[in-house]
């Protein structure tokens, strides 16, 4: 994956109404996700957090996981945000850097602006899930016989670690004849794997109006011969 740089600052003020003065001074509140895993002690953390840091328990074991609560600017985001490539984050903030992938994003519903941010804090033994773009390749033999290639999944769901996830998911269409499809589980990797649902059609040739009416035509030929 493409690294992309990325300074942050805590966020101790929380709420809808802090939230919405940091946007019209084109800042976007941010949370860092999935950090260490701790034990609680009667429902409460006896650890040390640092500024913008919380404790979010999870299930019913006594367990909780560390998040934080951040804020960024606009512009230093928006490339980020506005592509179709997939990056790891190197977020700084008080002092540290950790490592990160873009995990969701909310927009307004009427005039899409960005509310809210989230990233996946990254390990180097740890398996992370992503969406990667598709790119096929190849000439297709359907398409040369008068079918058209069609492109059905923009992106694919991919699990693995970070650094072993490429930055885009190649799909050789040169087999493929008219009629024929590539699908999730049709493809493979060593470092990854894909856990987009296996029977989603990823690219295929369909069939034109021109290729169906050659072959009804070939077809008469064949059967007045």
């Amino acid at each position: 994956m493409k690294t992309f740089k990325l300074n942050a600052e805590p966020r101790t003020n929380l709420g809808k109404k802090a939230a919405k003065a940091l946007r019209k001074e084109n800042k976007i509140p941010m949370a860092l996700c999935g950090g260490p895993i701790v034990e609680l002690k009667d429902g409460k953390y006896d650890g040390t957090l640092l500024e913008g840091e919380k404790v979010v328990p999870i299930g019913r074991d006594g367990k909780a996981v560390i998040t934080t609560d951040l804020t960024v600017n606009f512009a230093d985001i928006r490339k980020l945000i506005y592509t179709p490539d997939v990056y790891v984050v190197e977020l700084t903030y008080d002092g540290q850097t950790k490592k990160a992938v873009l995990k969701d994003i909310q927009f307004h519903k009427v005039n899409d602006s960005i509310l809210h941010i989230d990233l996946m804090e990254v390990y180097d033994d740890k398996p992370v899930t992503v969406e990667v773009p598709v790119h096929v390749e190849g000439h297709s033999i359907g398409v040369k016989a008068g079918g058209k290639l069609f492109l059905a999944m923009k992106k694919v769901k991919v699990r693995g670690i970070y650094d072993k996830i490429p930055e885009t998911i190649m799909v050789d269409v040169s087999n493929l004849q008219i009629g024929q499809a590539v699908k999730v589980g049709d493809l493979k990797f060593d470092d990854f794997e894909l856990v987009s649902s296996h029977n989603l059609v990823i690219a295929g040739v369909k069939t034109t109006r021109a290729a169906a009416a050659a072959a009804a035509t070939e077809g008469e030929e064949e059967a007045a011969e």
